[in-house]
């Protein structure tokens, strides 16, 4: 992580004058560097596997700590006395195990609906004619609060996708009181996810640099 690096979004972020909150993406980075990010007013991170997370929990010291990958029912038990947040909320099923592992702890999750706006095969997320009907059934579980939508645009998607979400989010706070945020941007997009709408971004590379994949056996990595 390089001090310049940080500041430079940092900089970018206010000189739009909005209100952003940047939650980093933390995938391969280490418990100590994600730490580091404190010093520079960033207290929100963003995994994107549960092994991973489990990994780094202990040496962790952040504020808040969201969960932005692909989850599957099955690994939900292990992250919500975790997380604050769970932004891939993609399907019924996972809203409804989200909610029955919250109930013994007392917790109501905040989570965003993930929409796969592009429509790419590669990424998860549910269509975007399905959200806003997603959102209102998440709603009605006792331990969920949905707080708005999360999506990964293709890369270099027209301006238009990104108004487009900005719309769908708009739509979502007309129908469901507690949506607040519109999570959409990571490094290389998000100034001008944030031009379009977008309230909370999740920058990784930007603040940390490329990331290092761990090489394993047999040269792959």
């Amino acid at each position: 992580m390089r001090e310049e690096d940080v500041k430079a979004l940092l900089d970018k972020v206010r000189a739009t004058g909005k209100r952003v909150k940047i939650v980093a993406a933390t995938k391969t980075r280490t418990a100590a560097e994600i730490n580091e990010l404190k010093k520079y007013g960033i207290t929100a991170m963003g995994e994107n596997r549960v092994q991973e997370l489990l990994a780094k929990w202990d040496e962790l010291d952040m504020p808040e700590v969201h969960f932005i990958g692909a989850l599957q029912t099955n690994k939900v038990k292990y992250i919500v006395d975790k997380v604050c947040m769970i932004q891939s909320v993609d399907r019924l099923e996972l809203a409804r195990e989200i909610d029955k592992r919250c109930a013994p702890l007392g917790k109501t999750m905040d989570v965003l609906i993930e929409v796969n706006y592009g429509g790419e095969e590669s990424k998860s997320g549910c269509r975007a004619e399905d959200a806003l009907e997603l959102a209102k059934a998440a709603s009605e579980f006792p331990h969920i609060r949905v707080r708005g939508l999360m999506t990964v645009l293709p890369i270099g998607a027209p301006e238009e996708m990104y108004v487009g979400m900005r719309k769908l989010f708009d739509r979502l706070c007309e129908v469901c009181p507690t949506a607040e945020y519109l999570s959409m941007g990571m490094s290389d997009d998000y100034e001008t996810a944030v031009r379009c709408g977008a309230n909370m971004i999740r920058p990784g590379t930007a603040l940390f640099g490329a990331r290092v994949y761990p090489t394993v056996k047999g040269g792959e990595k």
